[in-house]
């Protein structure tokens, strides 16, 4: 987990090499440690994440900004609110 000094996101969580479910438990550690209004930027080649990140961000309320396929890579923009 790396701290962005782009300001685009807070956080960037490369998540490529972890399978499921690493991915959704790291994506929860990295929002738990952020603060309310902080983006994170997950970026994983599993494809479970397609649905399990998506749906405990509905779950918790926190905001889905965009998903991103390419091929195998996976990258979610998060806002936690």
């Amino acid at each position: 987990m790396t701290v962005n000094s782009e300001k685009q996101y807070d956080v960037l969580l490369d998540a490529r090499e972890d399978r499921c479910p690493m991915p959704l438990l790291k994506t929860k550690m990295a929002l738990s440690k952020m603060a309310v209004g902080g983006r994170l930027c997950v970026t994983t080649c599993d494809a479970g994440s397609l649905k399990d990140i998506p749906q405990y961000l509905a779950l918790v309320g926190f905001s889905l900004l965009s998903v991103n396929e390419d091929n195998t890579l996976y990258t979610f923009e998060i806002q936690k609110n």
